[in-house]
């Protein structure tokens, strides 16, 4: 078994145990949860530039069969290449001044790779 493999397995079955929480490990530099606080900073920032192609639901296009996290919602901005969301914790609902829709386009298996293209390929576009 690789180390990384056998830190990462540590890791999980030190949260699922309530031994740790994730958002306190750190590189030394920054924690998870300082890194996703920023994350979610950036993209409402980035949202709330972009109001008339950006959203936010409470609800997955298929809340039935794909029922949202607990205590989460979903902010996406339409980009030209595709959609790009991310599931953010209530608590940061109003800090999205973008439309609520009442269910999340349906989602196209895009990675967090097409993600990240995808919004870049925002500044692409406005590169006149």
């Amino acid at each position: 078994m690789s180390k990384l493999k056998e830190i990462n397995d540590l890791i999980i079955d030190s949260k699922l145990s309530g031994e740790i929480s994730t958002k306190e490990i750190s590189d030394g530099h920054h924690t998870f949860g300082e890194l996703y606080h920023h994350r979610i900073i950036l993209f409402c920032t980035l949202c709330n530039l972009f109001p008339d192609i950006s959203w936010k639901s409470r609800k997955h296009f298929d809340e039935e069969n794909d029922p949202m996290f607990e205590g989460d919602f979903i902010a996406g901005i339409n980009t030209p290449d595709g959609i790009a969301s991310y599931h953010i914790k209530l608590k940061y609902w109003d800090l999205f001044h973008i439309s609520e829709i009442e269910r999340a386009p349906q989602y196209d298996f895009y990675s967090s790779d097409d993600v990240l293209e995808r919004v870049l390929s925002l500044t692409n576009n406005n590169r006149d």
